[in-house]
């Protein structure tokens, strides 16, 4: 039987599992969905078309699910996602989609969202995310697997968050992120790849090496910026690692590339 406190207000239309486990104060609405072992642990609210899979444990006083701080946003009946076995913090919140940016906000797998964490509606995050305290992103935002937020930063909306890339503490990032990628600055530059988290992810020396030599081609002075990515292109055609970042950079974007500051590649 499900465990829920005396204290909590559980509307009967939610769908809460066996296993779940709901602490004192929290609030839970109608249109809610709890996992097996999801667990609120107190003065937690989750609201609005909301599904929060199994494992994940959501902290004291986080706020969930309720309405996108989106003027455009009507009551349209819009989602919030979140994986499995997410750690989200105190006084995290998370909002869902709008009809302007496909009406879902989804969460991935294995996320750890830090202290006042802010995901805005129509975000999408991969899996193994970390958003460090106080790490904010605006509407529309793409984060790709592992990527790291580190504190107090913020991501202009419509950014996109390569999978692997590090967004220095206190950044303002106002431009896409390559995957493997570390930005920094109040308005952030790309600052190399982020090697550390490389290592720690299990990446061979070769595959750094290889990255190393792309991104110092890449971000060269000589010629324009497609020249050069037509050149990582031909000659890295079979590294897939590589490839990630070729294709990164040429899918469609609104916003402009984080590129390193004039005089040194930072690899």
């Amino acid at each position: 039987m499900t465990n829920i406190h005396s204290t909590a207000i559980v509307d009967p239309k939610a769908r809460v599992a066996e296993s779940a486990v709901i602490g004192p104060y929290c609030v839970v609405g109608p249109d809610v969905e709890l996992g097996g072992a999801v667990e609120l642990l107190s003065h937690v609210v989750v609201a609005g078309r909301t599904r929060i899979g199994d494992g994940t444990r959501v902290f004291p006083f986080a706020s969930i699910g309720h309405r996108p701080q989106d003027l455009k946003y009507k009551g349209e009946a819009s989602t919030l996602e979140i994986g499995r076995n997410c750690q989200i913090r105190e006084h995290v919140t998370m909002n869902p989609g709008t009809e302007g940016g496909g009406m879902v906000t989804k969460v991935g797998d294995d996320c750890l969202f830090m202290a006042s964490a802010h995901v805005a509606h129509d975000c999408i995050l991969g899996d193994n995310v970390i958003m460090a305290n106080n790490a904010t992103l605006a509407g529309h935002v793409l984060v790709g697997d592992y990527a790291f937020l580190g504190g107090l930063s913020a991501v202009h909306q419509f950014v996109r968050i390569g999978k692997h890339a590090m967004i220095g503490g206190m950044s303002g990032v106002e431009a896409d992120v390559i995957p493997f990628g570390m930005v920094i600055g109040n308005r952030a530059y790309l600052n190399g790849l982020n090697i550390i988290g490389l290592r720690r992810r299990g990446f061979s020396r070769d595959d750094i090496h290889v990255l190393r030599n792309a991104y110092r081609l890449l971000f060269a002075p000589e010629g324009t910026l497609q020249e050069r990515l037509s050149d990582v292109e031909e000659q890295f055609k079979d590294n897939p690692v590589v490839m990630e970042i070729v294709a990164f950079i040429r899918s469609d974007s609104s916003r402009s590339l984080s590129t390193p500051k004039f005089g040194g590649d930072g690899a």
